[in-house]
């Protein structure tokens, strides 16, 4: 007798943060990042795109994940899992880090809050939380410390873009412009107390993201208010692919994209956050070795396409004479910057400015060229 055929497997149902009714109901395209159910546009990412460059933009960011290090160990902690110098940070103060794998290469790329000397705060890519946080419990437990995840906690709003701090501070007697870049403090905003106001973001623009209670009520109120705020300035609600948009103009690196567990810390070009001089974290050994036997054999380069075409991830960059030197990691237009432009890995020996490549499109060699990056840097404030 035959066993029957087993049913198929339902696919889990997508994660929701507190504001996905609110973006239903302002008819935003949502799909499917990470197992999240999050808006990729409003009005149109070129418009969304403009408005963070030119203006101000408002983004949900709800996804990402929030772990918390406390104890009288919780340096110790965060110094063995991260490549950056966490000793160095002073009370409210952020860096930009990583998780690193014991052959140097990623688990993540993450932010290190420091809020007192035995209280961290790491947050960490929405896609990777779980991973991330089951990573950092395991090799955190010889240290008098705790490890707490508290993402579903918190909704995190980035509020980005030129006219950020004038929107902000319409609802907050926080002196904004106090806080410098990567720097935080606590205070209220739209009249809810105790709320994380940190200049960073994913974009390239100035800004802040604010950390907020995680229930719809809350969330709902205080996006409604950040909107009317910022309705002087045209500021615009936006979806993740303007800021994918923006994170490339600005040559930030994507995990899964630039950033992967097969890809080491020098060839992503971050290796000037990686503090190998520091006392021992995870990666440390095999990055030493690595740059003792000559570094890194490919580097992360900036193209422009010259012909028309967009180079898309994973199509293939070669020579003029077709050559395979690599691939794309990530590719699209860049709307402020009206061109075309991709990062890809190439073999060390190539990827000068101004090397001449070509990039396989719908079997067509299209040509494009290595340029420097940041394709785009914002402009410096006039004194």
């Amino acid at each position: 007798m035959s066993a029957s055929p087993s049913a198929p497997t339902a696919a889990p149902a997508l994660r929701k943060t507190a504001l996905n009714p609110v973006h239903k109901k302002s008819c935003a395209k949502m799909v499917d990042f990470g197992g999240w159910d999050m808006p990729v546009e409003y009005s149109g990412l070129i418009a969304e795109h403009m408005a963070v460059r030119t203006r101000v933009g408002l983004f949900d960011v709800s996804h990402m994940g929030e772990i918390q290090l406390r104890g009288p160990q919780a340096l110790e902690a965060v110094q063995l899992v991260s490549m950056n110098d966490a000793l160095t940070l002073e009370d409210g103060q952020a860096q930009y880090s990583a998780l690193l794998t014991p052959e140097g290469t990623f688990v993540d790329d993450i932010l290190v809050y420091r809020f007192s000397p035995n209280d961290y705060l790491l947050v960490v890519n929405a896609g990777t939380r779980a991973k991330d946080f089951a990573w950092i419990k395991k090799h955190v437990q010889r240290f008098r410390c705790h490890a707490a995840d508290y993402s579903d906690y918190y909704s995190q709003l980035a509020i980005q873009g030129p006219r950020a701090l004038a929107v902000l501070q319409k609802l907050t007697n926080v002196k904004l412009d106090a806080i410098k870049n990567y720097r935080s403090v606590w205070g209220q905003v739209s009249g809810v107390h105790n709320v994380l106001i940190s200049r960073t973001g994913y974009t390239g623009e100035d800004g802040f993201e604010i950390y907020i209670p995680s229930d719809e009520t809350t969330g709902t109120r205080v996006w409604d208010e950040i909107l009317e705020a910022g309705r002087e300035f045209d500021i615009l609600p936006c979806g993740l692919g303007a800021r994918n948009t923006l994170r490339l103009e600005a040559s930030m690196p994507l995990y899964g994209h630039e950033i992967t567990e097969e890809t080491n810390v020098f060839e992503a070009g971050l290796d000037r956050f990686c503090k190998l001089d520091k006392p021992e974290f995870i990666g440390q050994a095999a990055l030493k070795s690595l740059k003792e036997n000559g570094g890194a054999q490919r580097r992360l380069i900036g193209l422009e396409m010259v012909e028309r075409g967009i180079a898309r991830e994973g199509y293939s960059v070669s020579t003029p004479d077709g050559e395979h030197l690599g691939t794309v990691t990530s590719g699209s237009p860049a709307p402020f910057l009206k061109k075309n432009i991709a990062l890809a890995y190439l073999p060390r020996a190539h990827g000068e400015v101004g090397e001449e490549m070509a990039i396989s499109i719908r079997e067509q060699k299209v040509r494009a060229r290595v340029v420097a990056q940041p394709f785009y840097r914002r402009p410096k404030k006039q004194p």
